[in-house]
């Protein structure tokens, strides 16, 4: 699972989060989440299914084969979500035997015909009926639904969306659509039969095995998976797809992509296949199941799921020559699935407690790909993004990695699990080196292949093949909370020619750990690679001509810790000018901001910056820079301009005519007027932002230019005024991750904040479907990010209000417009209810 991340920093919004403290594993806290008690072990799943479009339901057969796990039972009790159970009976050779049952409280009781000893297997008989519409049970922060079974635009109301049908099973909502232990430890082998009707396609998990043309118009499709995975996994996607053909090596590698983006699919998924390659060798483990395919859904509950070979992505994932030409922006999701086919569907969490087995992985492994195929600056980029994610946000200090006391079991789909579990492993990595990190990987794999594993199995693995004793290092990270928290400092003993570092943790429990430190001395750097016990204060002590220039600690970046760090200008212009790693010269680049055109060497870093070989440093440097400031515009000017025409990165481009753009200087007209007609959107709108800056008369000619889809944040800051001014329909939707917080950007950027009030009455006074729903999903989305924050509930509630009185003002004024609008005040309603 990716979950969706909505980017609001731009927005200057941050909630805090009221979360307890998590600091015991023992099973002694007062609430205790045990792994699931196998009473049963499922052995095969088979379905028959079709759909009723009109009710959003699904009909359904059950063939279930199990046996008891290991003490005797004459009982089977079954996860079963807001059905209507027609029959249950037991299955002898294809001769059905009623059998006794108790349906009640989404749990189904069956009373077999005898008691059943351990691999004594059973085949019981379930005819039911779906409704997920029914389902009590609510979604969270991470997924933001839980009834499993999704109909989209099923009667096909709504001209500018698909029909389409999509499963969702993690947490536990595969028992929305079929009777099941729905327990991430159970694992069963399973197959399939979807009746659709023939316009559309299916997908599900295995293999295709047979597809029948059937009466009125309908085709069935017989799906099925021959190695066991667990229930949470399964899945079911229909719609009109085109199927892109892709393999690796004899292995088909299948892309289901809405039919207007077909051309574009090989750009948005085709290095899945040289994906599969290098995870295989890395992990010694080659892809383990029969096919790869990937599918997107409309209204997707979250970013992205892993069900086994048949990953869903929310339709974020579809994007255009214009955003991909800038970057692809959901090509780490794509790794971050993949991965999750060895961990998380080969070997599966055992419980929702150990969840850090499949998501730290997969969230690493987005590391493994960008150090592989983009190097290993965009790799420590990237990570640097994550570890910043999880140290800046209030509440996660206190969380355990593993934690059995959490509310809800979607509370460990966090920052925690994701982002520190991923900056966990790549410490691990780095402590054990990659040619013993790798052999524990493959050994974990191929000691738990198709069953469940525990970060205790994963330790042992990692033991086993290193000889090292690795309860220090899973007791912090893995069994503990927080991190360090480190102030430094050091002076110089001029006798004996020495600097002596005192490195000071201020959290309460200290950590033990390597650290590496470079002390320069003459100009130059020295590394020196130390052991922090877990005290206090350590001191180090190193040979030094004079008194150090610079001391630079964590300097290859990998400690994942708070750093409290003050260096002048001129010692971040050494360090950056010194550092092969990424993360300290992007440090010492963004150490500088608030000395920008104030001191010499503050410029001088801008200069060399401006040459860095990785593309987001300069973009970084762009982004600081002032070119009204005579100094800076000297020495960096002709430069910036170079940038703007060649630079190989588009971001960049669009970076130096942001940059121009601030002098208004009207010399630079023509670089700007030539991005107007770039393909890359980041140009594009940036180009158009320019222009209009030197020429706001130029607004309504360029406005129909203007395409915001999948923008930066920076980007929809600049031009929504222009959109909101011009009322340039077409973008109405796409400014509102914006329009959707002008309450709380007024606080930050008043002119910003007005402008986005403009916008967000503009959508409130159209009769816009796709505008409004933009917003209300957005706000329900934020909702598991704000923690429980009374004033900004109240803020968002009285804006929905408000929004919703426009809503009714419209109505009354169109009534021919009814059906749309009504379902523009039903999502403001739901989305009021979330907030109450």
């Amino acid at each position: 699972m990716k979950k969706a991340v909505l980017s609001i920093a731009i927005l200057g919004i941050f909630f805090s989060a009221n979360v307890s403290a998590q600091t015991e594993t023992s099973g002694r806290e007062k609430v205790y989440r045990a792994t699931h008690t196998k009473v049963t072990e499922l052995k095969h799943t088979k379905l028959k299914v079709n759909f009723d479009y009109q009710k959003e339901q699904m009909n359904g057969e059950e063939w279930l084969t199990a046996a008891p796990f290991f003490y005797p039972t004459n009982e089977l009790t079954l996860d079963a979500k807001g059905m209507l159970i027609h029959e249950v009976a037991l299955d002898i050779n294809g001769k059905k035997s009623s059998l006794k049952y108790d349906y009640k409280d989404d749990v189904l009781k069956i009373i077999l015909d005898k008691t059943y000893q351990k691999n004594q297997d059973y085949t019981v008989y379930i005819k039911y009926t779906s409704r997920p519409n029914e389902v009590k049970q609510q979604g969270s922060a991470a997924i933001n639904d839980a009834k499993g079974l999704y109909f989209i635009n099923a009667q096909g109301k709504d001209p500018d969306k698909p029909t389409q049908i999509w499963t969702q099973g993690e947490t536990e909502s595969s028992s929305a659509w079929f009777p099941t232990i729905d327990k991430s430890n159970q694992k069963t082998t399973q197959e399939i039969y979807m009746t659709v009707p023939d316009k559309y396609v299916t997908l599900s998990n295995g293999l295709l095995k047979d597809s029948q043309k059937e009466a009125n118009g309908l085709r069935t499709d017989h799906w099925v998976m021959d190695k066991r995975h667990s229930t949470y996994l399964f899945f079911m996607g229909v719609g009109e797809y085109a199927i892109v053909k892709d393999k690796w090596r004899n292995i088909p590698v299948d892309y289901y992509i809405e039919k207007e983006y077909e051309p574009y699919a090989k750009q948005i998924y085709g290095n899945t296949p040289e994906m599969i390659e290098f995870f295989s060798k890395k992990l010694g483990y080659d892809y383990p199941w029969a096919k790869y395919a990937q599918i997107s859904g409309r209204d997707y509950v979250s970013g992205a799921m892993e069900n086994t070979t048949a990953t869903l992505h929310g339709s974020d994932i579809l994007q255009k020559p214009g955003q991909l030409i800038d970057e692809n922006t959901w090509e780490d999701t794509i790794a971050h699935e993949l991965f999750h086919q060895w961990f998380g569907d080969l070997v599966t969490a055992e419980s929702w407690s150990n969840l850090t087995v499949n998501e730290s992985f997969a969230n690493y492994s987005e590391y493994l790909w960008n150090e592989y195929k983009y190097g290993k600056d965009q790799a420590d980029y990237h990570q640097m993004k994550d570890v910043n994610q999880y140290l800046t946000t209030p509440g996660n200090f206190e969380k355990n990695l593993v934690r059995f006391n959490y509310d809800s079991r979607e509370d460990v789909f966090d920052l925690v699990t994701y982002q520190k579990g991923g900056g966990i492993l790549h410490m691990l990595r780095n402590y054990l080196g990659d040619d013993a990190f790798f052999a524990g990987l493959n050994d974990y794999l191929k000691t738990y292949e198709y069953q469940n594993g525990e970060a205790h199995q994963l330790r042992l693995s990692f033991e086993k093949v290193s000889g090292k004793d690795l309860n220090w290092f899973f007791n912090q990270w893995y069994f503990g909370n927080g991190n360090p928290k480190i102030k430094y400092s050091y002076t110089f003993e001029p006798v004996k020619k020495q600097i002596a570092v005192v490195i000071e943790q201020t959290q309460e429990l200290p950590f033990q750990f390597p650290l590496a430190i470079d002390v320069y001395d003459n100009g130059k750097p020295k590394r020196y690679n130390v052991w922090v016990n877990a005290e206090a204060k350590n001191t180090f002590n190193f040979d030094v001509s004079k008194n150090a220039d610079l001391v630079n600690i964590n300097a290859d970046g990998i400690l994942l810790a708070d750093i409290t760090d003050s260096k002048t200008p001129e010692q971040n212009l050494l360090q950056f000018t010194n550092s092969k790693e990424f993360k300290s010269r992007y440090t010492a680049l963004t150490a500088i901001k608030d000395q920008v055109g104030k001191n010499p060497a503050a410029t001088k870093l801008l200069v060399a910056a401006l040459k860095d070989p990785y593309f987001r440093v300069r973009m970084k440097a762009l982004e600081l820079m002032d070119l009204t400031n005579p100094e800076q515009m000297k020495a960096l000017g002709s430069e910036v301009e170079k940038l703007a025409s060649n630079d190989p990165k588009t971001l960049v481009q669009a970076s130096a005519i942001a940059a121009l753009a601030k002098t208004k200087d009207k010399r630079y007209l023509l670089i700007f007027e030539k991005g107007i007609n770039a393909v890359s959107n980041a140009v594009k709108g940036n180009s158009l932002g320019a222009v209009i800056t030197i020429d706001p008369s130029r607004a309504n000619a360029l406005a129909d230019k203007l395409d915001l889809e999948g923008a930066s944040d920076d980007m929809l800051a600049l031009l929504l005024p222009v959109v909101v001014k011009n009322k340039v329909t077409s973008q109405m939707a796409n400014i509102a991750p914006i329009a959707a917080f002008y309450p709380f950007i007024k606080f930050q950027n008043p002119e910003l904040g007005k402008s986005a009030e403009e916008g967000f009455n503009w959508i409130m006074t159209s009769d816009n479907l796709k505008a409004t729903e933009s917003i209300t999903k957005l706000l329900s989305r934020a909702k598991g990010q704000m923690g429980d924050n009374p004033q900004v509930k109240m803020m968002i509630s009285q804006m929905l209000k408000d929004g919703l009185n426009k809503k009714m003002d419209l109505l009354k004024q169109n009534p021919q417009n009814a059906s749309s609008i009504n379902k523009q005040i039903d999502a403001i309603h739901k989305t009021m209810e979330d907030f109450k």
